[in-house]
């Protein structure tokens, strides 16, 4: 499928979306389902039980709508009154009474019609004026709406929309004001039709009404939606505000729209006569955080102040968040420095990017230190803070640290929130411990939290990180049973799990299925699919994309090259990861925390000790320091090359450091001592791990069985092999083949063809290096006419045995007869 792969294209126009106005008959699009994904396993069907039946281990259970996931915007109230009182000025008396009568809790939305008829009754002569009549209509739906009375307001609205004189009475704040209301409920659907239907009534609709949509659609994540409508008062001509631009900008950066598509709508702004302020810049900025770039917003920052602007807190602040999100600490710490000097002192928000700066790239000690500053000077971290430091000591492999984090943030009474649950369940998953991860779900209920979107993206991503593809499939198909509709990440998360899962051609299929769907790629897309990729070596497709990349279409980043580090890496192509490496060290391509430690990977991947070694001298050179994947690469090397004493330096390294020896710690040990002369180690080793609580994979047993089959020991490895069998784990060809070598090696021929004849009857099917051994070893024992005659009644043993393979085997003896 790799070489059918389009490169991904990115749309030249904002992506297609179900039109908001209903005449076009559009129902929402769902992505489709991955192809029949098979029955949930055990352990996800009592995961998602446990979910969906938070208060009941036998009822039915009835979805409920998922709780939109919500993010802190950089300063931006929450409290649309600003924590203000409701204010009735402009409010007539009459008004104010009738607002009064609408709020009492005893009102029967019944006698609407008589309350409301109260505002038409001339108090002396002359009746009220329209002006009057406009200004208590829109001051009771305000009110009604500040009082979280949307059905009442809606029905007001609908009243004077029934009366002959509404078109007087309705101006355009009022409508604007009531599809605000609607989209603060959520109810964009509604908000939607009531502006389609007075469109098609014949009522202007101006650009406040389209504003208020557009707002609504983006307050409610509704993205495409939003671009929508902008197009839509585009097209019948109604000129877009200085609030509108902003508005559709920061629509903009949540899409991860290109940043030649938003400064393009920068300088259609500008061109309109509409002159940016302080917070289009500082939307700009926060529209440069997902891409990563860095220097983008540094050069919006520039010309704040050359437009004759100063910088605010809110704009410190957002640039010191692009910096920590493009993992440059250093850069976000000299913004702090500025931030100060010119008077602005930081707070909780300033503190938490600066910890999220450093966490991101591993320098967990600095992140500590600014907790302490922050508590120094009276700030007390949130949740936002304690979860930062929890992922931070997570992705180093410090679990112990990382749980620590977790108890001083209950014990400090700070509540975790949905964002710290789907931390821990990523820290469980990705070592295996799924009765832990269980746990975790447990604690949701309790603490009354619900999964949202990064929930399910963090469960794909950990099934599809254990290679457990049977459960990625399940997990999505659940996921959107529950509601949730796959976005931008999900997809991302998708195209990973699937390819890590081995299946390449599924994530491809993922990819073409988000295009189709209208979902723009960013970043994260094509890194996804980079590494896709890479783990199948496609380093050729993978410059392909790197190049249309670099055309415009996305701005690499350090992820990027990780990605074709590891694609030179799978493909054998040292020499050009050699020269990718010299372009790093040289300063080329920056030398990060990430891209070093990538290096260190695939060199040890590669078996290149002296690079490897240069790697993470330079790596420490740096003042980075190594988390728990690099380490194990460092073991893995030192302990395929029989280097102990340096393995041992790791190891002692590893303890000292706080970080948590993983299953690849261990069985990088294994296969050290598996190779030496102390191989009995092997077991020990695998012993240790089984004590840790950490659950041995395959490989474990696989390279144990290894070492005593090696060295003649048949009864401990047929032990071994039998508690393999009963920890649930199913033995592979590599397992039967190991046995049949070591038999065959020993000239117990019988016993080597009963392995290969139980193997078969346990369904696991002899590939060429099973008969290879056997037939080999009847050759350097000179006994070439047993292994003739094994090979002309092979199809007895074996009734899948091709003649081909045969024939192959024959050719095999005379050569080595010969």
């Amino acid at each position: 499928m790799a070489e059918k792969l389009a490169l991904p294209l990115l749309l030249q126009n904002p992506p297609p979306s179900r039109p908001v106005f209903p005449n076009n008959h559009h129902t929402q699009h769902h992505p489709p389902v991955p192809s029949a994904p098979p029955p949930v396993t055990p352990l996800l069907q009592d995961l998602l039980f446990t979910r969906q039946n938070p208060n009941s281990s036998s009822q039915p259970h009835t979805h409920q709508p998922p709780i939109p996931r919500t993010r802190n915007r950089i300063g931006k109230s929450r409290d649309p009154n600003r924590g203000k009182p409701w204010s009735n000025h402009r409010l007539s008396l009459k008004g104010q009474q009738i607002l009064q009568t609408l709020l009492d809790p005893q009102f029967d939305s019944a006698g609407l019609d008589d309350v409301l008829l109260q505002l038409f009754e001339p108090e002396e002569e002359v009746g009220p004026s329209v002006e009057l009549l406009s200004s208590d209509v829109l001051g009771i739906i305000k009110g009604l709406g500040f009082n979280k009375k949307c059905d009442l307001a809606m029905g007001v609205f609908e009243w004077v929309r029934n009366r002959k004189d509404f078109e007087l009475i309705l101006n355009s704040s009022i409508i604007a004001v009531l599809i605000s209301i609607l989209g603060k409920e959520g109810r964009v659907s509604s908000a939607a039709s009531l502006l389609h239907n007075l469109h098609q009534a014949g009522i202007d609709i101006d650009v406040y009404a389209y504003t208020s949509l557009i707002t609504a659609c983006a307050s409610n994540g509704r993205y495409r939606e939003a671009v929508t409508v902008f197009k839509k008062m585009e097209e019948e001509g109604c000129e877009p505000t200085l609030i509108t631009y902003n508005v559709v900008l920061n629509v903009y950066g949540k899409m991860g729209m290109h940043w030649h598509k938003i400064m393009g709508l920068v300088e259609d702004m500008k061109s309109a006569g509409v002159a940016p302020d302080l917070y289009t810049y500082n939307t700009l900025i926060s529209c440069c955080r997902r891409g990563s770039l860095y220097e983008e917003a540094a050069g919006v920052f520039k010309e704040i102040k050359s437009a004759g602007l100063t910088p605010d807190k809110v704009a410190y602040n957002a640039l010191l968040d692009v910096y920590g999100k493009s993992r440059r600490p250093k850069e976000a710490m000299e913004v702090l420095r500025e931030m100060e000097i010119n008077g602005f002192s930081p707070s909780i928000v300033t503190y938490n990017s600066l910890i999220s700066a450093c966490a991101r790239d591993g320098l967990l000690d600095e992140a500590m230190d600014f907790k302490t500053q922050m508590m120094e000077k009276g700030i007390k971290p949130d949740v936002f803070t304690y979860t930062t430091l929890l992922s931070g000591y997570e992705k180093a492999g410090k679990d112990e640290s990382a749980m620590k984090v977790f108890e001083e943030m209950r014990s400090s009474g700070c509540k975790p929130n949905i964002c710290t649950f789907n931390a821990l369940i990523k820290m469980h998953g990705n070592r295996g411990k799924f009765a832990e991860m269980m746990k975790v779900f447990e604690e949701i209920k309790i603490c009354q939290c619900a999964p949202d979107i990064v929930t399910w993206n963090t469960l794909l991503a950990v099934f599809g990180q254990n290679g457990m593809d049977n459960e990625v499939s399940g997990v999505f198909k659940e996921m959107k049973r529950a509601g949730f509709v796959p976005e931008r990440d999900t997809f991302n998360t998708l195209i990973s799990a699937y390819s890590r899962c081995g299946s390449f051609d599924q994530a491809m299929a993922v990819y073409k299925r988000m295009l189709e769907s209208g979902v723009n790629p960013d970043l994260s897309t094509y890194n996804a699919v980079l590494a896709a990729l890479a783990r199948g070596g496609l380093w050729e497709q993978s410059e392909k994309i790197l190049a249309e990349m670099k055309d415009g279409r996305c701005k690499p980043n350090e992820l990027t090259y990780c990605s074709l580090l590891h694609a030179y890496a799978n493909g054998k192509e040292t020499e050009r990861m050699c020269a990718l490496a010299e372009a790093i060290y040289s300063g080329a391509i920056e030398p990060c925390a990430v891209l070093l430690k990538t290096l260190v990977l695939v060199n040890s991947k590669s078996d290149l000790l002296m690079e490897t070694e240069l790697a993470f001298l330079e790596l420490r050179k740096r003042g980075f320091s190594p988390d728990i994947n690099t380490l194990n690469a460092m073991v893995s090397i030192y302990g395929r090359r029989q280097k102990v004493t340096k393995t041992k330096e790791i190891l002692n390294f590893i303890n000292e450091s706080g970080f948590t020896p993983s299953l690849t710690t261990y069985n990088c040990l294994i296969y050290m001592y598996s190779r030496s002369e102390n191989f009995e180690r092997a077991e020990e080793a695998l012993k240790e791990l089984l004590e840790k609580g950490i659950k041995p994979d395959i490989i474990s047993y696989n390279t144990v069985i290894y070492a005593y089959c090696r060295n003649g020991r048949m009864r401990e490895a047929s032990r071994i092999f039998s508690e393999m069998k009963d920890s649930g784990l199913a033995p592979d060809v590599v397992t039967y083949n190991t046995f049949i070598a070591s038999y065959a090696a020993d000239s117990m021929f019988v016993e080597a063809i009963d392995v290969v004849r139980y193997m078969i009857k346990q369904g696991c099917k002899p590939n060429q290096n099973t008969y290879n051994s056997i037939v080999d070893w009847y050759c350097k024992l000179n006994r070439h006419d047993e292994a003739i005659v094994f090979v002309n009644n092979l199809h007895t043993l074996d009734p899948h045995t091709s003649k081909a393979e045969e024939y192959r085997l024959s050719e095999r003896i005379t050569k080595k007869w010969s």
